[in-house]
């Protein structure tokens, strides 16, 4: 199993090997570390090889250095460089030619809380990856294996594949898996059936769920509800080896991206790093994310 990295040697590509190192210790996958290079940059190779190299070739070999550098002996890992107009396009035609179960990168953030502000790579992932997309937020320097998975749940197209990728990938190492239903209250109040409705649903989830883990498999269900989504997430409990997973929005092409209005509220007020799934991806099964 295999998770494309993009890096940049500075402090978001060093969010994303973090990130992918705690995720690849939590399922014993490979890292493809990719350096992207504008299409018109010099060739450069990553290992000349002992021969005399230029400028570019010196930052090439640098940032390969740095980061296989933070890369534990547990975790496999190899660097590429490649070239290309769109960092992004480069990493899913990566991912696809590894048959990747992730492509993980590091996202903006505004610095408060470690809220998000998706910055150009990644909102271009999130609306045309095929495969699952992980963001690390700014800062994250946590390697150790995660420790559990919450996966949003809903009765909207695209949850399902989400439920489904966090089901493998729990039972993979046994992780801990949780699933949370979030609410946003009625201005009038009248948000009791909704809240129930949500219970229910979670509770439909969890069980169904039990027939596809493991005996004895820690799995727990949540209900968190606010004025708004985003005070919603605040009121749930978050361990620091969290990883949370969500369904791509029902705007989405079949077995692609789109982040919807929901996923951008959530995502601006989670404190963890997020998988974001394509809407009915398919290959949970046979390669699970981790």
């Amino acid at each position: 199993m295999r998770y494309v990295v993009g890096y940049q040697p500075d402090e978001r590509g060093a969010d994303a090997v973090a990130l992918g190192i705690a995720i690849a210790r939590a399922q014993g996958a490979k890292l493809e570390l990719m350096l992207v290079l504008g299409e018109n940059a010099p060739y450069v190779a990553a290992n000349p090889e002992g021969a005399r190299v230029n400028a570019e070739e010196q930052q090439v070999l640098t940032a390969q250095r740095t980061a296989l550098g933070m890369v534990p002996h547990d975790v496999s890992a190899e660097f590429h460089v490649r070239q290309g107009s769109s960092f992004a396009a480069v990493l899913i035609e990566a991912a696809v030619e590894f048959e990747a179960a992730l492509i993980i990168v590091g996202a903006a953030s505004n610095g408060l809380f470690k809220r998000y502000t998706v910055g150009s790579v990644a909102n271009s992932l999130l609306h045309a990856s095929p495969i699952p997309v992980a963001l690390a937020p700014r800062g994250y320097h946590r390697t150790a294996p995660i420790e559990r998975l919450t996966a949003f749940i809903g009765r909207r197209p695209g949850a399902d594949a989400a439920v489904d990728v966090a089901l493998v990938a729990a039972s993979r190492r046994n992780v801990p898996l949780r699933f949370v239903s979030l609410v946003e209250l009625d201005e009038r109040g009248e948000h009791g059936e909704n809240i129930n409705a949500a219970h229910r649903h979670a509770n439909t989830v969890l069980e169904s769920a039990a027939h596809r883990l493991p005996r004895g498999h820690e799995a727990s269900v949540a209900v968190a509800h606010g004025r708004t989504l985003e005070a919603a997430v605040d009121s749930l409990d978050w361990r620091d080896g969290e990883l949370v997973i969500i369904g791509s929005s029902r705007l989405a092409q079949k077995r692609r991206i789109f982040i919807g209005s929901t996923a951008n509220k959530i995502l601006r007020a989670l404190p963890v790093p997020l998988v974001v799934v394509p809407l009915e991806y398919e290959g949970a099964e046979s390669r699970p994310l981790g």
